[in-house]
């Protein structure tokens, strides 16, 4: 991932000492496994506590001779030890050190983006709590539908962060393991004893099966959930986008002093942010493809999905990471102008209320299809004409005099459609 998308902390993860520093955790918690076992005298495994080290320019130098990244990697570490050097590596296969790398920095990846979860909901809740009153018009198609609430709108994007959370917190369980079982899976030059001292040394599970590598349908749900989350993020910039249009203008994103819209137009403010966000969702959903692709691996291990991961995983978690905090800044950072909501609200000319007027008809014992047939021409008139629809009904001889006076005031009051928002806001955040 290049670095305009990608923040410090997770840039470090996935750095190429990073790697290599994964890699050492990885063979230093083998080696003290086999020293709790009694394989590694105490005086050997102090030496290579103490003085295992290793230099990038020594391994790619050591790399360009053996065309082989583990290889390198341990011949560098072995140079810098003595006799004891023999225990570096011992009874384990490369994967064993990369597979179980690799889980270590998800961890790490993952403790970064939960907490970006849970900073989102939190400004996703503050939202909807801020704004559950403010009436605005719904949409369906695009096209004036009922009232709502602008923050029914944030509440369900509290919901849909939740459920994220939680889908995260089971498939991080998934791929947080590590795989220590020798060259096809059979423990054959290791044991499964070993294999859970390091993967509690290390804070990770243990996989209970795998060949040569860890199984990639691990890896093909992680992305999917990453995926979900991603495409959660462009659902609520696809929304931020559609109302700051000009025409609609209900909500824009902070424009910072200084800031500029267009090199070409000085009165340009348009929605980089949440644009931004949509084109890099897409390319986690492509990433995902790549992981499902990748469980399609030859007999006990071939390595095609091994160049693949260098880049999807990296770059799935650096974008995820990234889109949910600048994301957060959008929402933090979001221009509410309730005024102009007002007037969208009103531009229908009352026509939100028509299914309201059609059940007080049913109420009133007309049938429904009498009801719609009688009232769809009308409000048909009102979208060419402009009228008020109230007035139009009131019009109407045999509408007129099926529904009471004192009816009118009730079918074309807003309060009508949130007499449940109480309910709906108790049943997310009960």
């Amino acid at each position: 991932m290049i670095d305009r998308y990608m923040n410090a902390d997770i840039k470090r993860i996935w750095s190429q000492k990073g790697q290599f520093d994964s890699w050492l955790a990885v063979e230093l918690a083998v080696v003290k496994a086999w020293n709790h076992v009694g394989l590694v005298p105490d005086a050997d495994y102090q030496k290579i506590k103490q003085n295992t080290n290793y230099s990038l320019k020594r391994i790619t130098e050591l790399e360009a001779q053996t065309h082989h990244d583990v290889i390198a990697f341990t011949r560098t570490l072995s140079e810098s030890l003595g006799p004891e050097r023999k225990w570096i590596h011992y009874g384990l296969t490369s994967t064993d050190v990369v597979d179980s790398a690799q889980s270590l920095r998800l961890k790490a990846a993952n403790d970064i983006i939960l907490k970006d979860l849970q900073q989102f909901a939190e400004t996703l809740k503050t939202m909807a709590l801020k704004y559950k009153n403010l009436v605005v018009i719904g949409r369906t198609h695009g096209i004036h539908a009922e009232p709502t609430t602008l923050g029914l709108k944030f509440l369900r994007w509290y919901s849909q962060v939740m459920r994220n959370i939680h889908r995260f917190k089971e498939v991080r369980q998934e791929i947080e393991v590590v795989k220590i079982s020798g060259a096809v899976g059979t423990f054959a030059n290791i044991s499964p004893e070993i294999e859970a001292l390091v993967a509690d040394d290390l804070g990770l599970g243990v996989q209970e099966i795998s060949t040569q590598i860890l199984p990639r349908d691990l890896h093909a749900n992680y992305l999917s959930c990453l995926a979900l989350i991603n495409a959660m993020v462009e659902e609520i910039a696809t929304e931020i986008r559609a109302l700051q249009r000009t025409e609609i203008n209900e909500l824009q994103e902070g424009f910072a002093a200084g800031q500029k819209g267009s090199s070409a137009m000085p009165h340009k403010r348009n929605p980089i942010g949440s644009e931004n966000v949509s084109g890099l969702a897409r390319v986690v959903r492509g990433e995902m493809l790549t992981a499902f692709e990748n469980i399609n691996l030859w007999h006990e291990r071939d390595i095609s999905h091994s160049s693949a991961e260098r880049v999807i995983l990296p770059d799935s978690t650096a974008i995820t990471d990234y889109v949910l905090q600048r994301m957060n800044r959008i929402i933090n950072n979001l221009v509410v102008n309730p005024e102009q909501i007002k007037k969208n609200l009103e531009l229908n000319h009352g026509l939100i209320f028509s299914q309201h007027v059609l059940l007080a008809l049913i109420n009133h014992g007309w049938s429904r299809e009498k009801a719609y047939d009688a009232i769809q021409p009308l409000t048909m008139r009102v979208w060419r004409t402009g009228e008020d629809f109230k007035t139009v009904l009131l019009q109407d001889p045999h509408i007129a005099s099926t529904i009471a006076v004192d009816e009118w005031d009730k079918l074309f009051d807003l309060n009508y459609h949130l007499q449940n928002v109480d309910k709906i806001y108790n049943r997310v955040l009960k």
